[in-house]
């Protein structure tokens, strides 16, 4: 069994990495003192900027299949790719990315929609939660009623991920509510903002954050359907999958990070004459976020693999997002304890990672929902202990 990265994953790896620390990690300053000023880490233009830096380097469209210009990287590339862009807080993302289900759009809707998105000229959002269905996707009651060649969406949807800078939005709405969204009864549709739509920006106690949008009346033309009619839940379970294993990629990126931090630290404060690495209690807290950041790893590449393997990634998914998410946010509580009072000041990107990565264990699926779907499928049969080595 072969656990080594192959010598193109090491290139891609080694690449990212170089690019990070040479163009991203030199404004961490200045996304810090910009933060505590209540401003934005870095604007639109700036990440903008650093997108098109990065193409040049051949990095634009991570997931985005090569006809589109992108590269169609295997989900273990994009899992390394994601780990190395979670060694920096400054809020930088490759470009050249879409939602994931815009691919379904009709070739109208790519034009309109897909291939500005790709190229950074729109910006969208996925809206399928609501004040009442959170976790509960299937609950969803924005409605959308058929008007002649229009549909009318009335309702609203909360915690939309991008909601107030977006320019479009992709809708989750109840379509026939005999149906139920789960059985067809929801579809999805591409909503632009001068349709008529608005958004709320919500405080949170991380940076940035989400908004509410809502509709009241808005009316979208039938052109403007994503998929087909009862399609919604479906597409929506898909745009939410591709979290399960980005997301902890990114928590692992984190961890290392900081974890080197408190290593450089117990290595240089003193405390009663003594480096405080000395000290067996800082030890353990060493000790035990390596071993966790390690579990966490094998965890996410295994789930990666699995999709890259063209096998059910859910369930190996949800052991990755489950655990690297609660992993992430013991190390950073670890470092931050490390770092004493500093690590409490807004001096230090520690506490806010210790802010950040709190959501890990609430969006793209919450702690509760990754146990019910790894003890569902072990309690229906769907898988065995073991997985694939079973």
């Amino acid at each position: 069994m072969d656990f080594s990265l192959t010598d193109e994953e090491r290139a891609v790896r080694d690449t990212v990495r170089s690019f990070i620390r040479r163009e991203v990690m030199p404004l961490e300053a200045e996304v810090l003192r910009r933060e505590r000023a209540h401003q934005p880490g870095l604007d639109h233009s700036e990440v903008r900027e650093l997108q098109l830096k990065a193409r040049k380097f051949g990095f634009w469209g991570l997931a985005t299949p090569e006809e589109y210009g992108g590269m169609n990287l295997p989900a273990v590339l994009q899992s390394l790719i994601w780990t190395e862009l979670g060694h920096t807080f400054v809020p930088f993302r490759f470009g050249g990315e879409a939602d994931n289900i815009l691919f379904h759009a009709t070739e109208e809707q790519k034009q309109e929609f897909l291939i500005p998105t790709i190229e950074g000229e729109r910006r969208s959002c996925f809206a399928i939660t609501e004040p009442g269905a959170g976790s509960d996707a299937a609950n969803i009651r924005l409605s959308a009623r058929r008007d002649g060649d229009d549909w009318i969406l009335d309702g609203e949807k909360t915690f939309i991920t991008g909601g107030h800078d977006a320019d479009f939005a992709i809708v989750v709405a109840v379509t026939d509510r005999e149906k139920g969204a789960r059985n067809g009864g929801a579809t999805a549709f591409l909503v632009d903002r001068s349709m008529g739509w608005r958004s709320e920006f919500i405080q949170t106690m991380g940076e940035g954050g989400p908004a509410s949008l809502i509709f009241d009346g808005v009316r979208v033309p039938h052109r403007n359907i994503l998929g087909e009619i009862g399609q919604g839940f479906t597409l929506g379970m898909e745009w939410i999958g591709k979290g399960r294993y980005t997301i902890p990629s990114h928590a692992i990126g984190i961890a290392e990070r900081v974890l080197q931090m408190a290593i450089d630290y117990a290595n240089t404060r003193e405390t009663f004459g003594a480096k405080i690495g000395t000290n067996q209690a800082i030890q353990w807290m060493i000790a035990d976020s390596e071993t966790e950041l390690e579990a966490a790893r094998w965890l996410v590449l295994r789930s990666a693999w699995t999709v890259d393997q063209g096998l059910d990634p859910r369930h190996a998914s949800s052991m990755g997002k489950l655990y690297g998410a609660g992993m992430v946010n013991r190390v950073v509580d670890r470092v931050l304890q490390i770092h004493g009072g500093m690590g409490y000041t807004r001096e230090l990107p520690i506490e806010r990672w210790y802010r950040q990565v709190r959501l890990y264990r609430i969006f793209e699926g919450t702690d509760e929902m990754q146990r019910l779907i790894i003890s569902r499928d072990l309690l229906r049969g769907y898988t065995k202990i073991g997985g694939h080595l079973a």
